[in-house]
């Protein structure tokens, strides 16, 4: 169900949830500091309430609305990539949800660069919680087409057109003048230990919880998997006729149902999501995956493609 603006507006000071666009992925925002509201994103995404959300600001001017520390590492981060796909964990103010930040000491905050986004945070005046907007485990979505799909035709959506960046933010804790990436995003790690001057914390104490980490995750409705190239894959496909492929650049045909994504790390990611929804609906009884460069520029992919793949036994040999 496509609504308006001014109709999301008036949904979310109601309390309800409402698909919204951003860079990364569509998310199902709910008013951050309305209880009822916030479960309704757990209830309608089957999430579990051991999993924070990341809460969507208008602009770093915020932070300290929500954060009870704006440590000059995290502000310098937040300069250099907001409005942008960092999401910044931060100690929580300790008026913040519970539920939002799943019982953390920390809540995760992140200005979105997506124009509709954007315009929906400064006109309503809200801090949005907004996960993406599918099933847990499932799918992220790119286009309103692909909530629909996970969510039903009943969700109101706001449209904002394809996802340019397509995959989910970078998430860093910030302590101090210590940081830990706890999860990989477009966003490399190595642009990031430029601003901050020095390398990730390997471990800080505790490690905050993220979103993004349970090990299937990012997944179709159809098995997948991932495999270390194209000839690994061919013996396997030669006795799974009705398995589908996903490959990178010009990769050798595999499968009847191959979908080619680009050999370009950015351009990759932001077609990923819907090349896997594309396979997801080919009927295929398995999708193979071939695995992108064991390179810095691709880390986000190949964690969204094991998540996406992860089996609880290797089935992979």
């Amino acid at each position: 169900m496509r609504i308006s603006p001014a109709k999301a507006i008036e949904l979310l000071r109601r309390g309800e949830v409402v698909a919204i666009p951003t860079e990364t992925v569509y998310g199902l925002a709910a008013d951050a500091r309305n209880e009822l509201a916030i479960a309704k994103i757990y209830a309608t995404k089957q999430r579990p309430a051991n999993n924070p959300l990341i809460v969507h600001i208008a602009s770093a001017a915020q932070v300290t609305e929500w954060a009870s520390e704006f440590p000059p590492l995290a502000q310098q981060l937040a300069q250099a990539f907001w409005p942008g796909p960092l999401t910044l964990v931060l100690p929580a103010r300790a008026e913040v949800s519970q539920t939002v930040r799943a019982g953390e000491p920390t809540v995760a905050l992140r200005v979105p660069a997506h124009p509709v986004a954007l315009a929906l945070l400064n006109d309503s005046g809200l801090g949005l919680a907004a996960p993406s907007a599918n099933k847990y485990t499932q799918l992220s979505p790119t286009t309103a087409e692909h909530v629909e799909l996970s969510l039903g035709n009943d969700i109101p959506v706001l449209e904002g057109g394809a996802c340019q960046v397509g995959i989910e933010s970078t998430i860093v804790s910030v302590h101090g003048d210590e940081w830990q990436l706890l999860r990989p995003g477009m966003i490399e790690a190595a642009a990031i230990a430029a601003i901050a001057g020095k390398p990730a914390t390997r471990q800080m104490t505790p490690t905050p919880k993220a979103p993004g980490q349970h090990l299937l995750h990012y997944s179709p409705r159809t098995p997948c998997l991932l495999f270390a190239s194209t000839s690994a894959m061919l013996p396997y496909a030669q006795t799974r006729p009705a398995a589908a492929a996903l490959l990178f650049g010009d990769a050798t045909r595999v499968t009847d149902k191959d979908v080619y994504l680009p050999n370009d790390p950015t351009l990759a990611a932001e077609q990923l999501y819907a090349a896997l929804h594309t396979l997801d609906a080919a009927q295929a009884e398995v999708i193979l995956i071939e695995s992108p460069p064991a390179t810095p520029e691709w880390d986000a992919l190949r964690d969204r493609l094991q998540r996406a793949a992860y089996q609880p036994q290797d089935q992979n040999d």
